[in-house]
């Protein structure tokens, strides 16, 4: 299993918005236990979608600016970026089986 890539105010550009495939960001925080409870479900999909995906977390403390750009008023959100668009967004944490659901659907909602 892969640690999730980090990103920030500094990298969001470059590595989310202007990236080469879709990219899944997992906004989180160190105090939010369901933000936790979703990190191995989101290491697997990274690992198993590494050709289709990116996943990504963004510490919503420590980057304010993007979480109020986008925002993000509860946490865990996740947000699903594609060609520098946000192509879809959930709030709170859910089984694998319903995110992999969702995540397919909007990926196909992209082609």
């Amino acid at each position: 299993m892969s640690d999730l890539q980090v990103v920030d105010e500094t990298t969001f550009d470059e590595l989310v918005l202007r990236a080469d495939k879709p990219v899944l960001v997992d906004f989180w925080a160190q105090w939010c236990p369901p933000c936790h409870q979703i990190v191995p479900i989101l290491a697997q999909i990274a690992d198993e979608r590494r050709d289709q995906l990116t996943v990504v977390k963004l510490n919503s403390d420590e980057n304010p600016a993007i979480s109020s750009k986008y925002r993000v008023m509860a946490l865990p959100t996740l947000m699903l970026f594609h060609r520098g668009e946000l192509i879809w967004s959930v709030v709170g944490a859910r089984p694998k089986a319903k995110l992999l659901k969702e995540l397919d659907d909007a990926l196909l909602a992209t082609v």
